[in-house]
């Protein structure tokens, strides 16, 4: 499998253009940082669960059922074992690498979603970070909803702190509206989440999220761009990692753009992008 290497430093980053142009590896002072599997061809027997993984042109859940939307009709296949179809459709596909040799590109639609897109990631590293710019594109003659987001996961233990309004409590059965952040939704002062997190935050007060990893004496902070306006934090018992999500919209994107509801998908018209 083709690997993507970047490296400044004390910071490596490797890339997988054939899997989803996911992050196999973010390694800083010596130390893997991701769920980073031993053999990359992990990635394709489990996508879901190691490195991190662009999500387009949806994110979270959404039903596996047909729906109509706008005149055309999106009927996805359920990939997941709740019944849903999660996290898009590029997370795995592969994707090709521009001549520049890093930007990775991928063209997408059908399967159930009557939209085609071109999805976009280039990587840059450097001594003070690493830096993804993600892009979606519109390539349909239509108005099309999107989403676009990045799914890692945080090796444990590692302590998370972020500083928010309101949360959608739960992921799978999420409000209406989100509420108020309080008791076991307040992560803002650094510390390991609580277990069994699966919850959307939004309103947040500054663009920045602070991971550390006290036994590894490394610290990290994640930046949000102004259009990923929502973050997930999920704690499951299996994987053995931290899922600290930046995205477009809140879980169940499409119903909420259908019901009129906050943090729904948006439309994205004709050659139009989301970044």
């Amino acid at each position: 499998m083709r690997e993507l290497r970047l490296a400044a430093g004390p910071l490596e980053a490797v890339l997988l253009p054939e899997a989803g142009a996911r992050l196999h590896r973010l390694r800083a002072f010596g130390h893997d940082l991701l769920r980073t599997p031993d053999r990359p061809v992990a990635h394709r027997r489990d996508p879901f669960f190691w490195g991190a993984y662009v999500m387009a042109p949806w994110c979270n859940r959404i039903v596996a059922a047909p729906v109509a939307v706008d005149g055309r009709v999106v009927d996805v296949p359920a990939n997941f074992a709740d019944g849903t179809a999660i996290h898009g459709q590029v997370y795995a596909r592969p994707w090709s690498v521009d001549p520049d040799g890093m930007t990775c590109r991928c063209l997408a639609g059908g399967d159930g979603w009557p939209w085609t897109y071109e999805v976009s990631l280039r990587p840059r590293l450097d001594d003070e970070g690493l830096t993804l710019h993600l892009r979606l594109v519109n390539r349909s003659a239509e108005p099309m909803p999107t989403g676009l987001g990045l799914h890692p996961w945080w090796r444990r233990p590692v302590e998370v702190a972020f500083r928010a309004g309101r949360v959608y409590p739960s992921n799978v059965d999420p409000p209406r509206r989100p509420i108020p952040v309080a008791d076991a939704w307040d992560l803002s002062r650094r510390a390991a989440p609580p277990s069994g997190l699966d919850a959307t935050w939004t309103g947040l007060m500054t663009p920045t999220i602070e991971l550390s990893w006290p036994a590894l004496g490394v610290a990290a902070t994640l930046t949000v761009s102004a259009s990923a306006d929502h973050v997930v934090v999920a704690t499951p018992a299996d994987p053995d990692a931290t899922a600290v999500e930046v995205q477009t919209h809140a879980p169940d994107g499409m119903r909420r753009l259908l019901a009129g509801d906050p943090g729904a998908l948006r439309w994205l018209e004709p050659g139009a992008e989301l970044r």
